[in-house]
């Protein structure tokens, strides 16, 4: 049997909790489809909050949600129809699909086979004898297979349509529609976080390869003579670690380490918006609670960059489990789609420069991928410690802010409880109640999934109106008024406070 991962011993934690488990478990299951519990959905909702505090609200760019449908005609134009294809090779004896790129990297350990193109695919698999990894039997030549599932629009044989396998189409087919609302100025940025769907060969690594999943896409519309960022200055300094195309393909292991602006100068990242979008990803990252030590930037080379992109980096984190790992792609996508769009549709995109000259905008796009964030985020929080599971999620993020205990149920003491429980639902705080169980254990429940304070209610709190709360990370624990408790973590929660600034400290013996 293979020794437990880091990534089953958070997955066993999801499934128990509700953080998230394989859907549809009564029949069995099917690969590639992830059903999020209560814990889940919250934490999942507060990510791409957060992603969008840092990315959409500042900025005042635009959001969008369009159909996940789309006509056939739609992918013919972005070139997805001839170029969304992966590798697959097929089992001889069994029957069952793998993707090629996957089988040789299990094989030998090597890193983005993808990118070294179909001949050296079909090469390897040879070269190592890869075989069938589920019954050991020999696999056909990988041939090439559209990972987009597919349609009919209308109930008696109408359109053939796919589910969209990104959200960017909708973007480029709104634009027109995008531009007024931006009062025709450019740069401007049409967003969405939405679903979408890839028939992925043979799913793996839980989380970070679904069949349906939600994207966080942006599109930044700009004059390509005009390539300035307002808001570069705040991200110029920023330093990151950087893998050019140049180091990749030599397969050179130490990062560039420089600043944002000096890899913009050395033309290591093409634009201005690349490098702001970089940088902000890198603090966004952060927040999630990755080290930046435990990221990096690796350019992909040019056969393993997808059809439209000039250049495209993609922002890699560190994991336990499988090493360097995407946490998103930024691409500088040039005028590829919407001139494509604009010839196939029949409509005019181009803008007018102030000297009447016409352009077709260029187009930079960072894109998340949120379910694998909300993993990377349970990841880089775990910490097993005392026999207790305990996740450190920035308080931001938390599923629930606040959990509230009676020390008992009697003497009037778990009603004064649900009193403080709902004076705190009322100011607008996530709050959890549980009376089962030892206050030990309920401690332990909460630190589990990620609660960052609870509060309980004793004998002190009946007979002097004073509280006790208990951080989960440093399990220290404060006491202060009943009065005071909803400003206080108003000040916790906004920044003002740290814990120990919320109360008296309880000193323990």
């Amino acid at each position: 049997m293979a020794p437990k991962t880091k990534y089953d011993t958070i997955a066993e934690i999801a499934k128990r909790r509700g953080f998230f488990w394989p859907s549809f478990e009564i029949y069995g299951g099917m690969s590639g489809f992830t059903t999020y519990g209560d814990l889940g959905t919250k934490l999942k909702r507060n990510v791409e909050s957060l992603w969008k505090e840092y990315f959409v609200r500042k900025q005042g760019f635009l959001e969008l949600e369009a159909p996940v449908i789309n006509p056939e005609r739609v992918f013919e134009a972005s070139g997805h129809l001839e170029n969304f294809k992966e590798y697959s090779a097929e089992c001889t004896q069994c029957g069952n699909s793998f993707r090629a790129d996957h089988l040789i990297e299990d094989k030998t350990g090597l890193e983005n086979v993808e990118a070294m193109g179909g001949d050296s695919i079909k090469s390897m698999m040879v070269e190592h004898k890869v075989k069938c990894p589920r019954c050991g039997g020999a696999l056909k030549e990988p041939t090439l297979i559209l990972t987009m599932f597919k349609t009919e629009i209308g109930a008696t044989g109408g359109e053939i349509g796919y589910l969209r396998p990104e959200t960017a189409q909708a973007m480029f087919l709104n634009y027109k529609r995008g531009i007024i609302h931006a009062r025709e100025k450019l740069p401007f940025a049409l967003v969405q976080c939405s679903k979408v769907a890839r028939n992925e060969i043979s799913p793996r690594r839980g989380m970070l390869r679904l069949r349906e999943f939600t994207i966080m896409e942006l599109e930044l519309f700009f004059d390509p003579e005009n390539p300035k960022c307002p808001w570069y200055d705040d991200v110029k300094d920023t330093v990151m670690r950087l893998y050019n195309e140049e180091m990749v393909e030599k397969g050179v292991e130490e990062p560039l380490v420089l600043t944002v602006e000096e890899a913009v100068n050395k033309k290591l990242v093409l634009t201005e918006w690349q490098g702001y979008f970089m940088g902000l990803s890198q603090r966004f990252i952060e927040a999630l609670g990755v080290l930046v030590e435990n990221q990096r930037f690796r350019a992909h080379l040019p056969d393993e960059r997808a059809h439209y992109s000039a250049q495209t980096y993609d922002h890699e984190v560190k994991l336990e489990t499988w090493g360097w790992t995407e946490a998103s792609g930024c691409a500088y996508r040039t005028n590829f789609d919407l001139s494509n769009h604009m010839e196939a549709s029949g409509q005019n995109m181009e803008v007018r420069r102030e000297d009447g000259t016409r352009y077709v905008p260029h187009v930079v796009e960072p894109s998340y991928g949120l379910d694998r964030l909300m993993y990377i985020t349970m990841e880089n929080s775990y910490e097993r410690r005392d026999k207790r599971n305990i996740m450190h999620i920035p308080k931001e993020l938390a599923p629930y802010q606040v959990a509230v205990f009676p020390i008992v149920k009697k003497d009037g003491i778990a009603e004064k409880a649900e009193e403080i429980r709902d004076l705190l639902q009322s100011k607008g705080f996530w709050v959890t109640y549980d009376t089962g169980g030892s206050i030990g254990r309920r401690y332990a429940r909460v630190d589990e999934i990620g609660t960052p304070l609870a509060v309980v209610i004793d004998y002190e709190t009946m007979e002097g109106d004073t509280l006790t709360i208990r951080d989960r990370d440093s399990w220290e624990q404060v006491k202060l008024s009943v009065d005071d408790l909803p400003s206080a973590l108003d000040a916790y929660y906004k920044g003002g406070k740290t814990f120990l600034e919320l109360g008296e400290k309880v000193v323990r013996e």
